[in-house]
């Protein structure tokens, strides 16, 4: 086994990992567990997977998508009715433009194509669960974390979004958007400055899944008619507090 010292990220991580093919499935573990330190449990299948998850805890999901019993789109549903915030990624071996989108519509944080190497898929799940992290906060960054939109209360560290007696959790996503709109309120964030901060790459598909969560965010906030999420034309968007 490799000497080198666990990561402060990964210590502890616990991965559920869905996949049908017991070759690939036995690979992705070993290598996971071996470089990216992770704790890594496999399961055959979708119905073996939504067990699993129900009677323990995990920090993210790597769901298979095209899996008998149940597929990895209908285990990503159930999964998110119970935590709505956990890191999920899509393992598809189709290309086409419709499984991408629906992985992002019902709350996926990132897809990956199969064939895929296993190298990305490491640095994939390293990004993510390093954005979820909770990092030590000053009384600076501390603020930051932490606005008023309209009769909304967002609290980007708890992923939370508060209204009187009534919280919305949102994904990671979701709130790294929402967090980029509040630093600009009332100005233009740019759709690449977007797309770039949360996603590194300002490719088609990333567009795509930012408008699902787009979409949602205005869902989330349409109960007060003194704020709107816009778009500007050839720009990018704005959130307008009045």
């Amino acid at each position: 086994m490799s000497g080198e010292p666990i990561s402060a990220a990964a210590k502890g991580q616990r991965i559920l990992l869905v996949e049908d093919d017991p070759n690939l499935g036995i690979l992705l573990q070993d290598y996971l567990q071996l470089k990216g330190k992770y704790e890594v449990v496999l399961a055959r299948d979708g119905e073996e997977g939504a067990r699993q998850f129900s009677r323990e805890k995990f920090d993210l999901c790597i769901l298979d998508v095209m899996m008998p019993k149940k597929d990895g789109f209908t285990l990503g549903r159930e999964i998110r009715k119970i935590n709505p915030v956990i890191p999920i990624i899509f393992a598809t071996a189709k290309t086409m433009i419709e499984d991408k989108s629906e992985a992002f519509t019902l709350g996926g944080d990132d897809y990956i194509t199969k064939p895929f190497r296993i190298e990305e898929l490491l640095l994939r799940i390293n990004a993510l669960l390093k954005r979820v992290n909770k990092q030590e906060k000053t009384p600076e960054t501390e603020t930051l974390d932490k606005f008023e939109i309209g009769d909304y209360l967002f609290d980007y560290t708890a992923q939370l979004i508060k209204k009187d007696d009534l919280q919305q959790k949102v994904s990671t996503k979701e709130a790294e958007l929402l967090r980029l709109l509040c630093l600009k309120k009332n100005n233009v964030l740019t759709r690449e400055e977007a797309l770039i901060s949360i996603w590194n790459d300002d490719n088609y598909f990333n567009g795509r899944s930012m408008d699902v969560f787009l979409s949602k965010l205005r869902k989330y906030l349409r109960d007060d008619p003194k704020v709107e999420i816009i778009n500007v034309h050839g720009k990018g968007y704005k959130l307008i507090v009045n």
